[in-house]
């Protein structure tokens, strides 16, 4: 038997600060009231994964092509599966989250490189979140979209209000939203009566994704805008606030139990990018409309197809929960990658109040120049950035896992590291290609 990581107990004691240890697991809890207790960093995680950009692939993939796309996104969401799992792995066996492990293994040049690359993922999120939540108040009240941008500043007060309130709080509201996404979309698609024959079939992968190149660069979107690099940085941290034991076997056994959270919520995210996708294909692809990427084009043409203009209220709804979700995953996620990568701590809400508004900045000009309708393209924009980020993270996050002097007894298995580097190299082409072709337009 290989001994632990050297590191791991001076770790664990440095490390139990701020959030780290704060939720409590007493040892005579058993079976599922054990589990309950790991269950919520897995749905902090999954918010990541049902963004504006993830809206706007499900609607152009739905739209055009119906549901054959829905294997796109089943794949997509499996991968996710195996990138979050390691990360639970990396903060549970070593007491780091990836940017401590970064900042520890690597030189200080190449850190602080990577620190920046971080850096600016995290505010291309923050970008499509203010222009997500910003739409969603336009749909929903009218608002002017610049004025809905700077309402957006609100939310720093929601962050600082979760801050005194504790993390497990911070999960339930998380939870909550979710809930409120989820029923927004149950009454949609329970208005759509989409064709389950339809549904089944797109979870078959099609040779037409292959000869169609049009579907293949829009299954190519799908999984490009899945796997989110700041969710890496902020899962490998959050699955730390279980007060688990120091010894092997108590932190394989919150390894078990983090994978099976991140997998049921991930899960989830998919049914709800699903969702999205089926409810595309029921509504506007069945109906001729096939060129529907925008969110407000969506909510415009989605009352009258339905006949029923609640569809478009609830449609808006859920885009507003799912800004006020990342709102709180982007401040935490900031934070980690700050602290991980430079020691530096600051105040959530003075974090999350600096990222907004050079998020806000860009928004309002482009907005106040080129017209609302130019905040698509920024969008778009925020996606390539966050496409050029994500090897930074996901090829350290493969490398830390596979090995065992750094992971000791708790080293991924081989099998999971080779399926991980396999993800890892088609998530680099498929980014490539994107990147390449927003250059070349």
């Amino acid at each position: 038997m290989h001994a632990v990581s050297p590191d791991f107990s001076a770790t664990l004691i440095s490390a139990r600060g701020d959030m780290r240890g704060s939720v409590r697991v007493p040892r005579e809890t058993v079976g599922f009231r054990r589990l309950f207790i790991f269950l919520g960093p897995g749905y902090l995680v999954a918010t990541g994964y049902m963004d504006p950009g993830n809206w706007a692939t499900a609607l152009a993939g739905g739209s055009k092509f119906g549901t054959a796309l829905l294997f796109v996104a089943v794949l997509s969401s499996l991968m996710a599966i195996v990138l979050q799992s390691l990360t639970a792995r990396l903060g549970l066996a070593t007491g780091l989250d990836l940017a401590s492990a970064c900042r520890r293994r690597f030189p200080r040049t190449a850190s602080v490189g990577l620190w920046l690359l971080a850096e600016a993922g995290i505010l291309a999120t923050d970008l499509a979140e203010v222009i997500g939540t910003a739409i969603g108040l336009q749909l929903l009240f009218g608002l002017p979209l610049a004025f809905g941008v700077v309402v957006t500043l609100l939310d720093t007060f929601l962050v600082l209000a979760f801050e005194r309130l504790g993390f497990r709080k911070i999960e339930l509201f998380v939870v909550a939203m979710l809930g409120i996404i989820a029923l927004a979309f149950g009454g949609q698609l329970l208005l759509a009566r989409p064709d389950l024959g339809a549904v089944a079939a797109g979870l078959v992968p099609t040779r037409a994704l292959i000869e169609n190149p049009e579907m293949l660069y829009i299954g190519l979107g799908i999984l490009g805008a899945t796997v989110m690099p700041h969710n890496l940085f902020l899962h490998s941290y959050i699955v730390q606030t279980r007060d688990v034991g120091s010894g092997p076997a108590d932190r394989r056994e919150a390894i078990d139990f983090a994978i099976f959270d991140s997998s049921l919520a991930l899960l989830f995210a998919l049914v709800i990018n699903g969702s999205i996708l089926v409810l595309a294909a029921s509504v506007f692809h069945a109906s001729g409309h096939t060129e529907v990427a925008e969110l407000g084009q969506a909510y415009t043409l989605i009352a009258p197809l339905l006949g029923a203009p609640i569809a478009a209220k609830l449609f808006a709804i859920a885009l507003i929960a799912c800004g006020l979700n990342s709102t709180v995953t982007a401040t935490l996620a900031g934070q980690i990658v700050m602290e991980g990568f430079l020691e530096l701590r600051m105040r959530p809400a003075l974090r999350r109040l600096i990222t907004r508004l050079i998020a806000i900045v860009p928004a309002v000009a482009v907005t106040l120049i080129a017209g609302e309708e130019a905040t698509a393209h920024l969008l778009v924009l925020s996606q390539v950035v966050l496409s050029f980020t994500l090897p930074f993270a996901v090829v350290p996050l493969v490398w830390f896992t596979a090995s065992r002097k750094f992971m000791g007894e708790l080293t991924a298995p081989r099998a999971t590291t080779a399926v991980a580097a396999v993800i890892a190299l088609a998530i680099i082409a498929l980014n490539g290609k994107l990147i390449l072709d927003a250059i070349l337009g």
